[in-house]
């Protein structure tokens, strides 16, 4: 396999935008052709809009757009903007008099970093769609929905890491499978291939870090506002043909990848997603495809933490080891 851009797949577009002061953005997928997708949520506290729209029961056979943002439920809001956007360029499901965009979205709570009355709202989407589509701007590290992103928050804010968005893809002949991820999770963060600890709860001196699953296992990490915080967000991109029930099952298969990288992960505290979305057609296995997808997700939750560079008084991994 081949390392590529994840930007190097066609047919999907990526704007973000951000508000580095108050401390959130958010990131928007665009295949104004529309694109397959299916979702996995096993978080226990998801943020998410018309996450229905991607079971495999319901009509809608395509969706136009995907909204990763921070602000948690008040950030869903971006939606809308993305939405007034494509409506705009006539992008959407015809239904007579107009054309509907459908767009779905999930958020991460980033209202303890900056400032909490700034949330990703209309106009931010509307902006993220517009660079989307005209002047893509991807960028990993403290950017889109990544710009509040922090992990290792068992014993509350005072003692985590700051991370960010990250991606990885990879073509194997003609098949390209690539992911983009917000790291913003109650566990730790490991290296999968070294098991090195790579971001997470800092010690109490914050030079190193502590094992959070530890701690929770010791009962010590009891923190009233640890309830609010948390939830990773990721999005398998391939330019192989599948459906909505074949993509769900790739999102399923590619939470191994979390599993192998965060602890602990797909708690009740979490509101961990993965959206998997179809942009070509070329034929390939389901489940070679979901094995690929959890190596890339892995890969890319390495790249949220080491692009991520210290903010709002939280460092990177970058300044612990």
């Amino acid at each position: 396999m081949k390392e590529i851009p994840v930007t190097e797949i066609r047919n999907i577009r990526i704007g973000q935008t951000e508000d580095i002061n108050a401390g959130t953005g958010c990131t928007v997928f665009i295949s104004e052709n529309g694109m397959k997708a299916g979702i996995d949520i096993r978080g226990g506290g998801p943020a998410s809009r018309e996450a229905a729209l991607l079971d495999p029961l319901m009509a809608a056979d395509t969706i136009h757009g995907i909204v990763l943002s921070g602000g948690s439920a008040f950030g869903l809001d971006a939606a809308g903007g993305v939405m007034k956007y494509l409506e705009e360029r006539n992008i959407g499901y015809d239904v007579g008099i107009t054309r509907v965009p459908l767009v779905v979205q999930s958020g991460i709570f980033d209202l303890t970093v900056g400032d909490h009355k700034v949330r990703p709202d209309k106009a931010m989407g509307y902006e993220a769609a517009r660079i989307a589509m005209e002047e893509p701007n991807y960028r990993e590290g403290n950017y889109g929905a990544g710009t509040g992103a922090t992990a290792g928050k068992c014993m509350g804010m005072d003692r985590c890491t700051k991370t960010g968005i990250g991606s990885y893809a990879v073509r194997l002949d003609d098949l390209e499978v690539g992911a983009v991820v917000v790291v913003n999770s109650l566990g730790d963060v490991y290296d999968w291939k070294t098991g090195q600890c790579i971001a997470g709860l800092l010690n109490e001196d914050k030079t190193g870090f502590e094992c959070s699953p530890q701690l929770i296992r010791e009962g010590i990490s009891i923190v009233r506002d640890r309830l609010v915080q948390n939830t990773t967000l990721g999005v398998v991109i391939t330019n192989a043909q599948f459906g909505k029930p074949s993509l769900c099952k790739i999102a399923g298969m590619a939470h191994d990848g979390y599993a192998r990288s965060i602890r602990p992960v797909h708690t009740s505290f979490d509101g961990d997603s993965i959206y998997a979305v179809s942009v070509g057609d070329i034929k390939a296995d389901m489940d070679v495809v979901g094995t690929i997808a959890a190596e890339v997700m892995s890969e890319a939750i390495i790249r949220a933490v080491r692009s991520a560079v210290s903010a709002y008084g939280h460092p990177a991994s970058g300044d612990i080891i």
